[in-house]
This record gives structure tokens, sequence and C-alpha cells, in this order.
């Protein structure tokens, strides 16, 4: 099988020839890759570790995005952030909350809202063509994204109590992100000619602990907004998936419902979340995309453990499909680089190869 026809069968729930595999990273850890394998580029380095799905996005040509002395940036939506040093690395952290002084619809109409015209589409199609047997996605976990983006800009606290009370302002501002992905997800699906296999969208639904919503409250402020998206991308040819952080367990019944074809995170850690119980409560109606724990235990992992552990993730959660194998979560800068290799490498021998 190509790369494509591996992921479209395991989104399929029937047996590939392998377990399809994708990878997401700190830039910390992606530049140590790139260093480790000497390579230049994501294309190239996706290659080396032998992963079977490659991201397009069309580059952006809107109004140039501001950028500061102190190392922060603006992004599409108007919010600030500045990388902040942590103990391993750095993390991009807001600075400012554009949207917490909002109290009325009217405030939040003259805001300068980003427009979809802002990218060119005509490149979709080169792009997918530097792909031609490989699955490709389109999308990221910002795509919708209504608790965590607009709490960037809004506050977290006040973005709980927004969905709590379903405040206008709020509802405002998650219908222009629907309406702005909407048009500009759908643009990039039309460039593509078909070619786009996954779209990509997220949002992070659960604390390590249990969900940050009842399934309620998904019912009435999210479900809608999720289907009109997968729908969307159904009409295209393509497959959902869905990140979501943290303890979902009670929510993945919804997700299906909303015609979610695979969802992005399984976060062993986090309660109910066991991809081996997921699998034999959900096997067949949803595909598991993620489930290496970089929570963590890769960073603790001798490489024998990550051998082990990956073949039995193939064995049990990848049996007739259904599974897409990644890191639960970006890899973090914290994680020894000899695990991150040996996390690709026992993929790579279960394929027959070395990397």
């Amino acid at each position: 099988m190509t790369p494509r026809e591996r992921v479209i069968t395991a989104l399929a729930h029937s047996r590939p020839d392998h377990t399809p595999c994708d990878y997401f990273a700190t830039p910390e850890i992606h530049r140590a890759l790139c260093d480790e394998f000497r390579v230049t580029s994501d294309a190239e380095l996706r290659e080396r570790l032998g992963t079977d799905i490659r991201y397009v996005e069309p580059p952006y040509i809107g109004p140039p995005l501001p950028k500061f002395d102190d190392g922060s940036s603006m992004n599409l939506w108007g919010v600030r952030r500045r990388p902040m040093a942590n103990q391993y690395g750095e993390y991009a952290e807001p600075i400012g909350l554009p949207y917490a002084a909002w109290t009325t619809v009217e405030e939040a109409e003259q805001f300068p809202w980003p427009n979809p015209d802002w990218f060119d589409y005509d490149a979709v199609a080169p792009l997918c063509a530097l792909h031609p047997d490989l699955a490709i996605a389109a999308g990221s976990f910002h795509v919708q994204d209504f608790i965590n983006s607009v709490a960037m800009g809004r506050g977290v606290e006040q973005v709980l109590l927004d969905i709590a009370t379903e405040d206008p302002v709020y509802l405002y501002i998650i219908e222009r992100r629907q309406q702005f992905y909407l048009r500009h997800v759908e643009r990039i699906l039309a460039a593509a000619g078909g070619r786009i296999d996954l779209v990509l969208a997220g949002d992070d639904f659960g604390s390590q602990r249990g969900p940050l919503i009842s399934p309620t409250t998904f019912d009435r402020l999210f479900a809608p907004k999720k289907k009109e998206l997968f729908d969307l991308a159904h009409s295209y040819g393509a497959k959902a998936t869905h990140h979501c952080c943290g303890s979902s367990r009670q929510l993945i019944p919804r997700f299906i419902a909303c015609g979610m074809d695979a969802l992005q995170t399984i976060q062993p850690q986090a309660a109910g979340m066991n991809p081996y119980e997921l699998k034999q409560e959900f096997g067949g109606r949803i595909t598991l995309h993620g489930a290496v724990d970089v929570q963590g235990w890769l960073q603790r992992a001798s490489p024998t453990e990550i051998e082990t552990e990956v073949n039995r993730l193939i064995d049990e959660v990848g049996d007739d499909g259904g599974f897409i194998l990644a890191p639960c979560h970006h890899i973090q800068p914290d994680t020894p680089l000899e695990n991150v290799v040996a996390l690709y490498r026992a993929v790579a021998r279960r394929r027959g190869r070395e990397i």
C-alpha cells in the first residue's frame, strides 16, 4: 500500500498493510531531529521518520502581522503572544487580552477580524502535488478552537463563565471563528481538487480528570458547529480528525454523532483515555489518532520499553484498522532525543526498514 492508501484504509476501519503513523513535536524537538538527521525541511524530516501524512496550508498573503521589540507578535486573530521560557524550552503565551473588556456584541463587531481572502489558495494544488503517494491533511489544532484560542483573547476564567452563561459576546466570537474557518477550509478543499484526505480541527474539551463542559453544554453550544465542519469535509470526500486534549471519554459518543471520524490526541494519563479501553468501547466507530504518551512516559521510558509499547499499540489498538499511531500531543522538549528516535525506529522496524 501507499501511505495514502494505508491511512484511508485505517480510517475505514479495515486492516492496512501497516498501522499508519503521524508526527507532532515542539519546535525544540523538531530542530533537534533535523540536526540529528541532517535535514532542513519538515517534509524531509517526516520522510526520514517514515510518517504517512503531510499537512498543507495555503501561504498567508494578507496584511503584515505586527511584530514587536520584546519578541512578541500578533496572530491572525489580533492576539499578541510572546515566547516565555520554561524549565525546558519556551512557549508563546498571550500578553494582553484584546477581547476581555467587551460587554456588548457591538464592541466585538468593531474589531478587525481576519478575512479568508488573506491566503493564496492557488498554491494548494501544487503543494499537494509534492506528495503524490502520501495522505494529505488540511487545517490545524486552531481550526474552530472555540475555547483555547478565544481564551487567549478573553481570558480562561472569562471563557468558562461565558460558556456557563452563554454570554452573547462569546457566542459572537465563536460564530466569527466558525464562519471564517468554514470559508477557509472549503476554499482549501476546492482548490485541492479531491486531494485532501483529512481535515484537522481542534478544541480542548477535557481536563486531566474529566470534561471541562457537560455533554448537554456540548450538544447545545458546540455540536452543531462541529457537525457543520465535519459535513463540509465529508462533502469533499475528506475525513475529519479532531484534536482534543485531556479526558473527553464522556463526550466521545457525541463526537461520533457529529460525524467526527478520528479523535486526535488520546492522552493515556487523562482519566478514561486508556487507548486499549477506548478501542474496546469505540472500535469501529471512531479512529484513534495518537496514544503514545508524551506526558512523562516517553521522557522516562527506555528504548526497549518504547518499542514494546509501540508494538502493543499496533497489535491491539491497530487491529482491524481504526488507529493512526502518533504522539498524544507535541513531543515535549524534555524528551531525550534517543527516545524520540526509538519511537519512529520501532514503527520502521514493523515495516521492515531502519531509520
